[in-house]
Order: structure tokens, then C-alpha cells, then sequence
């Protein structure tokens, strides 16, 4: 069975720091160390901060969900805003926001997002030998 690690924070940014603290020690305790697990909580802080910021339904709880599948580790990010798809955007230099998504798909193996009855889930895939790759950071972004 894979390990599996699911928790849920609620939807304010102080409380961000607690779930990349929370992503940071299950890596740890399943031995996922170096490039990975940096790429992976970096990610996790992004998604998390998305959906914090983005989420339009009061009192909401954002879960996080890490997954290790032999050497490929899955994070998820669900929030109940189930209509508000993340896209990849174009930021100009001057913009102070707006990057996380391309940060997601230069780092991540592949990442994506659907929707479920009552939530949005938005996931990345790592692999040791992608994560952080060259060829990773020509990822075109959409404008």
C-alpha cells in the first residue's frame, strides 16, 4: 500500500506555513529528501496559497493530500471552489503575483486539475529524474 498523507487547514494564510510544515515532515518520514522534497513542499506552498487566496466560499477548509507511489510523489490541493479552475497565465516583470502555476509546471513531472462534486482538485507529479530538469523549465506558459 502506498503511503498516504491527508490533511486539511482552514482557508486563511496564516495557516499556510502549517501545511508546508505538515508536507515537509511526511516527506521526511518517508525518506523523500534533496531536490524532491524541496520541489515538492515549494509546490505545496503554492497551491496551498492559491487556494487560500482564491477561494470564494466562506469558512472553507483547503486539503492537502501527498501521495508516494514507488519513486513517484503526488501532491493535492482541494478547495470547495469547484468553479474556479487555476489557469497558467503570462505575468509581466512588473506584476507582483501570478506565477505560481508556471513555478507548479517548471517544477512538477506534470500537474493538472478537475473538478469533483463538491471540490476542485489541483495535483502535481513528481519523479526523481524529472523534478527540476532543464528541459522542465521551457514549460510555455498561456497568456
Amino acid at each position: 500500500m502506498s503511503p498516504t498523507e491527508t490533511f486539511r487547514i482552514p482557508r486563511h494564510r496564516r495557516h499556510i506555513a502549517t501545511a508546508r510544515q505538515r508536507v515537509r515532515k511526511a516527506l521526511a518520514d518517508w525518506g523523500v529528501t534533496d531536490q524532491l522534497a524541496y520541489s515538492a513542499t515549494l509546490l505545496a506552498n503554492e497551491l496551498v496559497t492559491n487556494a487560500v487566496t482564491h477561494c470564494r466560499v466562506a469558512d472553507a477548509q483547503v486539503e492537502v493530500t501527498l501521495t508516494l507511489h514507488g519513486t513517484e510523489l503526488v501532491l493535492e490541493v482541494a478547495d470547495p471552489d469547484r468553479d474556479r479552475l487555476p489557469r497558467l497565465r503570462h505575468s509581466g516583470p512588473d506584476e507582483e503575483s501570478g506565477r505560481g502555476l508556471a513555478l507548479v509546471a517548471a517544477l512538477a513531472d506534470s500537474w493538472g486539475c478537475r473538478q469533483e462534486p463538491y471540490t476542485k482538485r489541483v495535483w502535481a507529479r513528481f519523479s526523481p529524474a524529472a523534478t527540476g530538469s532543464p528541459e522542465k523549465a521551457r514549460v510555455p506558459v498561456a497568456s
